[in-house]
């Protein structure tokens, strides 16, 4: 067994906080934009020296030869740089974004030279047609018959005159796709409304107006101060009395990086997305062709479960279809509403839509999301949260002592039932400035089976923005979330468990890695499900003051509630998917020019929603998941993975027939061994069916949705 080529650190780089934590955790609070640099051309030059090993002919073709000293020296560039990469996201300074953009470059070209290596592809050919090959683990053979794809995909064929321009291209789109995200975030953070007379905020809840208040006191001002950090925004949307209010919220809003920024929102032009999109798009179409494939459509979905650029295309237009007339009905509804109930005669305008779906569902269901609000203080939501995980997958969830980046991070450990440690994960639940908006969880370290024998075990990030705590009179009031909120939580834990409970010890598969992008969403929109039982529920609320947990009658309204617009915003979402495939399968970006990406949206919009767009939205100046974070030509995927989970719920609904109960616990050890443990070890057609037993259904989505 040939031995792994790392590089003994220099005496100046061996207190590094990127590299002094080896296969442990980052001391994070310790890491300096300073370190940045010197760390990651360290952890450069040790993987290139472990490439130059692995193509050397005297390294024979075998998987502790080839793949395991590979894998030693990319992990450690890959876990340091994705420390960077994490705080980038949850704690940026101008410092940090400096340094991280003048090494991204660098990262991007060495990850873009091993997929064009032909040397090394030819090492990994070697080995898939060699004898040993048969006595791999399947884990092990679904690695290497991945990484044979990836090296096509990544121009390992291209002749070599052709190489370096492929090479500019992933470095070029790399650079697009941060300033992209430094763009919306730098717009987001820049824009702050203070209000001087409290009866300008006549509507908003109680907690929404102390949350203002102290924004404002941070800020240094007198009054309430609202920004476009969703916690502080959208409460104004759904509840603020005041429609010049709305309407002021809103088109800073919609107009965020884009060049109406300056006269809606105090923007700056330099923070304009506009011309990234066109070269982003313009870069993917060009890698495409280089490929010899027909649009960047059809390259993302090679790896992926769709078997057809025109398979996904018809999937998201019946879709859109099917959900129309429920759409349909929900806007009609909501007009008449505000035109009879809230004497909005002239016409919904799109400040006003959240504002009077919360009047109609008040109405209707006799209660509001605030009144709801205030029985989930965030504790409770994980002590419940964490419950339901321990039920279902027979694992433990202790408070662990992880070193941290912020004050408000939470870290814990997962523990099987003989009490050894399985896992660990953060949460960093507050939105703060310098954090990016959503939700989302992130890959600290992967499980992994070392040659010694050891397991390494897996670490995730879970990162929400919810609303902070704030202090009233000085007292700091225990932090409540909304439902939504509780079901992004559970939605981001299932990515996590996805992550965590994973038994395989091939890196490259295990967790969430090599999962097929649009099946990776099915453990998270499968948590969802829980976030409507009552047996989940009742366990997980108590009111902020007087402690009670939901009562029933609430819940009752809360679930008559559920499919509110669910027609409205499924054909969003749809609409949505529908608009990054054509800008990735039809649209033709090399001729394009000027607000050709918008007028695109624009026309799906018009053929498919049935809101109008209204003509300062610039929402696709912000469309991060598909410019930013990955899910280009993949957006479908939500509504794709969608239809499994809802499937795969209806199993844990078809045993509580028979058991009384959705927590169901041999059900559970059925779907965690068939999905959550095999992780990307084989494809995930195979798994849905090996727990499921048939190919996936439509229905349950369907009839849970309400569109049936």
């Amino acid at each position: 067994m040939t031995t792994s080529p790392l590089l003994k650190p220099p005496a100046e780089l061996q207190n590094n906080p990127l590299i002094s934590f080896g296969r442990g955790i980052c001391a994070y609070s310790e890491v300096k934009p300073s370190d940045i640099e010197p760390a990651i051309n360290f952890l450069l030059r040790q993987a290139e020296k472990a490439v130059a090993n692995a193509i050397d002919p005297s390294t024979p073709a075998s998987w502790n030869d080839l793949l395991e000293p590979l894998e030693d020296a990319t992990e450690s560039l890959s876990r340091s740089w994705g420390v960077i990469s994490h705080l980038n996201s949850v704690a940026d300074t101008p410092e940090l974004r400096a340094a991280y953009g003048e090494m991204l470059p660098e990262v991007t070209a060495f990850f873009s030279s091993l997929g064009q290596n032909l040397a090394l592809y030819q090492k990994f050919k070697e080995l898939h047609q060699s004898p040993d090959f048969s006595k791999l683990s399947t884990a092990q053979k679904k690695v290497i018959e991945n990484s044979l794809r990836d090296f096509r995909l990544g121009g390992a064929e291209l002749p070599d005159s052709e190489k370096p321009r492929f090479s500019e291209i992933q470095d070029e789109q790399a650079t697009l796709g941060k300033a992209f995200s430094d763009h919306v975030l730098d717009a987001t953070d820049g824009f702050l409304h203070c209000v001087q007379d409290i009866t300008q905020l006549a509507g908003l809840p109680e907690d929404a107006i102390a949350a203002a208040a102290d924004l404002a006191q941070q800020k240094n001002l007198q009054g309430w101060a609202f920004s476009l950090h969703f916690p502080s925004y959208y409460p104004v949307m759904q509840y603020a009395e005041n429609r010049e209010l709305r309407r002021l919220m809103y088109e800073a809003y919609v107009t965020r990086a884009s060049e109406l920024a300056p006269k809606y929102g105090a923007g700056k032009l330099e923070w304009d997305n506009t011309a990234n999109m066109l070269e982003q798009l313009r870069l993917r179409d060009e890698e495409a062709h280089m490929l010899g494939l027909a649009n960047y459509a059809a390259l993302s979905i090679t790896p992926k479960m769709a078997s057809s650029v025109e398979e996904v295309d018809s999937f998201l237009t019946n879709f859109a279809q099917k959900a129309k007339p429920f759409a349909l009905k929900d806007w009609r509804e909501l007009s008449e509403f505000a035109k009879t109930k809230l004497a909005i005669v002239d016409g919904l305008e799109p400040w006003d839509i959240a504002f009077a779906s919360e009047r109609l569902k008040q109405e209707r269901y006799s209660f509001s999301e605030n009144e709801l609000k205030q029985y989930f203080p965030l504790p409770k939501v994980l002590e419940g949260l964490f419950e339901l995980i321990q039920t279902l997958f027979g694992v433990k969830i202790e408070a662990a002592d992880l070193p941290t980046w912020h004050a408000d991070v939470q870290s814990f450990s997962v523990k099987n039932t003989e009490n050894q440690i399985v896992a660990y994960f953060y949460l960093d639940p507050y939105a703060r400035p310098g954090k990016r908006g959503g939700a989302w969880m992130d890959d600290a370290r992967g499980r992994r089976e070392l040659p010694n024998g050891d397991i390494q075990v897996p670490v995730a990030y879970l990162v929400c923005n919810f609303a902070p705590p704030v202090k009233v009179d000085g007292v700091l009031r225990q932090p409540t979330i909304t439902h939504d909120d509780v079901i992004t939580l559970f939605h981001e834990s299932g990515h996590g468990l996805h992550h965590l409970l994973t038994q395989v010890g091939a890196l490259g598969v295990s967790g969430i890695n090599g999962v097929e992008w649009d099946a990776v969403e099915l453990p998270s929109q499968f948590m969802e499900n829980f976030c409507w039982e009552w047996e989940v529920l009742e366990k997980m609320t108590a009111h902020a003051e007087t402690g009670k947990p939901l009562p029933r009658e609430l819940f009752n309204k809360m679930l008559a509630a559920k499919n509110f617009q669910n027609g409205y915003m499924t054909l969003r979402q749809v609409v949505m998917s529908l608009t990054d495939w054509r800008l990735h399968s039809s649209f033709d970006a090399k001729n394009a020019d000027g607000q050709a990406v918008l007028d695109l949206s624009r026309t799906i919009a018009d053929e498919f929603n049935v809101i109008p767009q209204p003509a300062i939205s610039r929402w696709i100046n912000t469309f991060s998941h598909i410019f930013a974070g990955g899910y280009a030509a993949g957006y479908y995927s939500y509504k794709w993975a969608e239809v499994l989970s809802a499937d795969v719920y209806a199993a844990f609904e078809e045993s509580a027939k028979l058991t009384g109960s959705v927590l169901d616990t041999e059900t559970g050890k059925r779907y965690r061994r068939e999905i959550l443990e095999v992780g990307g070890s084989r494809p995930a057609a195979e798994s849905f069916k090996a727990f499921r037993g048939r190919e996936p259904s439509i229905d349950a989505l369907l009839r849970h949705g309400g569109l049936t």
